[in-house]
């Protein structure tokens, strides 16, 4: 029981920062434990993209094959990932914090009659009993959670771990599967991608504004701050709800939940619900008027000032220095 199987995410046939962040981090646990780490890959991704996963300490990836894991149905995906956790006697079966992860890790976790723990921060603090650490109160404290059950099923809180380099030579395991007709419950009719812009859930860096930016018309600097640093773009609720921006800009606890390394906030107080949605993100950034905002106390950068007066030499800064370098 000391393997460890990771669900390897993969987006139109590609590995993202996360999936190399939950593969970094179950290899380690696999090393606490004496054991092996093995990557789970379902649908089709090319090899040589499934060897990228030995670089961050997969010894083996098994590349599960079937048209009908082109598309993510939490059903079949749960039955595929425990067969191979039953397969391999594995101990430990790590997800990201995706929505897809939301999805089939708790089905997983049914299969195997298995505890489940979301949103784990770090490295267990002990392997007997096994105990993990996480965020809680909106990331105000730490909780320690002891899990007992004999496969344990986690779920990594997004850039809580960080992706760290282990290169190993993957071995890569192809399998075949026949999936129960009757598993399938999800028929994709028609897709269709949002295209030049970055999208929330992807971002590295995110910016984003609230009422302090005045009006929906003073948004241009911020959307040119995003273009020159590849941003995505945000809001508060109050500016969504107010028709400034759409609510799929809206991030908080009511909102989206995003850790990008880098979060900009002009303009935004900071309310409890606000810093929910963004408090694990790696570097905030805060610009407001109000020096007593309670943005500030979760800010690593702050700057007491007014968003209109900043954004423009903070954008006219960046173009000199990307000019110049």
């Amino acid at each position: 029981m000391n393997k460890v199987i990771i669900f390897a995410e993969n987006f139109d046939g590609q590995f993202k920062k996360a999936t190399f962040e939950a593969v970094s981090y179950g290899a380690r646990i696999a090393e606490q434990m004496g054991g092996e780490a093995i990557a789970v890959s379902l649908g089709e991704v090319a090899d040589a993209e499934l060897m990228t996963l030995g670089n961050y300490g997969a010894s083996k990836v098994v590349a599960v094959h079937s048209d009908t894991l082109n598309t993510l149905d939490a059903r079949a995906f749960a039955k595929v990932i425990a067969d191979l956790v039953v397969k391999e006697s594995a101990g430990v079966v790590v997800f990201t914090s995706s929505n897809a992860s939301k999805a089939v890790a708790p089905r997983v976790a049914v299969r195997l009659n298995a505890g489940i723990v979301f949103g784990v921060s770090g490295l267990p603090v002990s392997l007997s009993p096994f105990t993990l650490p996480k965020k809680v109160y909106h990331g105000k404290a730490f909780a320690e959670v002891v899990m007992k059950s004999g496969v344990k099923v986690i779920s990594l809180a997004q850039n809580s771990f960080g992706v760290a380099e282990n290169r190993i030579a993957a071995a890569i395991e192809k399998v075949e599967v026949a999936i129960d007709a009757d598993l399938i419950k999800t028929k994709v009719v028609n897709v269709e991608k949002s295209t030049g812009k970055v999208l929330l859930n992807d971002a590295e860096i995110v910016v984003s504004g609230g009422r302090g930016m005045k009006s929906p018309d003073k948004w241009q600097p911020l959307e040119e701050l995003a273009e020159i640093l590849g941003a995505a773009l945000a809001c508060s609720r109050p500016v969504s709800d107010e028709g400034w921006r759409s609510h799929s800009e809206h991030v908080g606890q009511t909102g989206k939940i995003i850790a990008p390394n880098l979060y900009f906030a002009f303009g935004i107080s900071g309310a409890i619900q606000h810093l929910a949605g963004v408090s694990s993100s790696k570097v905030i950034v805060a610009v407001n008027t109000d020096k007593e905002a309670p943005v500030f106390s979760a800010a690593d950068y702050g700057i007491v000032g007014d968003a209109a007066a900043v954004l423009p030499r903070l954008n006219a800064a960046l173009k000199k220095f990307k000019s110049e370098n």
